[in-house]
């Protein structure tokens, strides 16, 4: 592998003026929507808080939190958490649009949740089913040492009530943007990552977006190949010691 593999990368997915497209093979569009059908689903709220924030003021509140008190997370936040952060925001002319954007509205990004501290769920690995509004319970254990180490043993990770991962399903993307898919698919974990942030604010919670992983071991704690699909962003949320 070139030692400069990053600046190959940008260089080589450049767009050119007068470049030939590649038609689109309609045939291959893979799924936007990912699910477990054999797993326990738990229906989600879509209740949502009663007094917004004023935007200027969650701008100003906005940090990253690093300790976090013993409180439980409620599920009624974590579901607002997850709709705010990438839910379905509205349907129309037959597609569905999130509350973040996306390159041509592919939605490579998926939501896995390792849960630690909320009431009325068991510590486990969950994932956001977002069409049903609900999570699907993959696998019931403490997964938060496991996940601290894989966040290059970050303690936070440990302290946190629960443990966002976001994971890309690159072939969503790259079925139309090709190489160039790679850039987008960052782009939209960003996206997600700061709708977490404000909505967590919002709510009096803190967060803090973890780009340091260990890929292999987060993709082993989720479940994923690593290639077709491959963790890529964890944030963890709770209440900050501090408030």
């Amino acid at each position: 592998m070139s030692s400069n593999v990053g600046d190959d990368f940008q260089k080589g997915t450049k767009y050119h003026r007068g470049q030939q497209w590649t038609p689109l093979d309609w045939s291959r569009k893979p799924e936007i929507y990912k699910t477990y059908p054999s797993k326990n689903k738990i229906p989600l709220s879509l209740a949502y808080p009663e007094h917004a924030t004023p935007f200027v003021d969650l701008l100003r509140k906005r940090r990253s939190t690093r300790s976090y008190s013993s409180e439980p997370l409620s599920i009624e936040d974590l579901s607002f958490l997850l709709w705010a952060s990438t839910g379905i925001q509205r349907k129309q002319q037959g597609y569905e649009f999130r509350t973040a954007p996306s390159a041509g509205a592919l939605y490579p990004i998926e939501t896995y949740v390792l849960v630690n501290n909320v009431k009325g769920l068991d510590k486990g690995l969950y994932h956001y089913n977002i069409t049903a509004h609900a999570l699907e319970e993959i696998k019931l254990a403490d997964f938060a040492e496991n996940i601290a180490r894989a966040a290059l043993d970050q303690e936070m990770c440990v302290k946190a009530p629960a443990t966002f991962v976001w994971t890309a399903i690159f072939e969503r993307t790259k079925w139309k943007y090709n190489q160039r898919a790679y850039r987008y698919v960052y782009l939209d974990a960003g996206h997600i990552a700061q709708n977490l942030a404000l909505a967590a604010t919002s709510i009096g919670l803190g967060s803090c977006q973890i780009g340091s992983i260990f890929d292999e071991e987060a993709n082993e704690i989720v479940g994923v190949d690593g290639e077709q699909e491959s963790a890529i962003y964890l944030s963890v949320v709770g209440h900050p010691r501090n408030k």
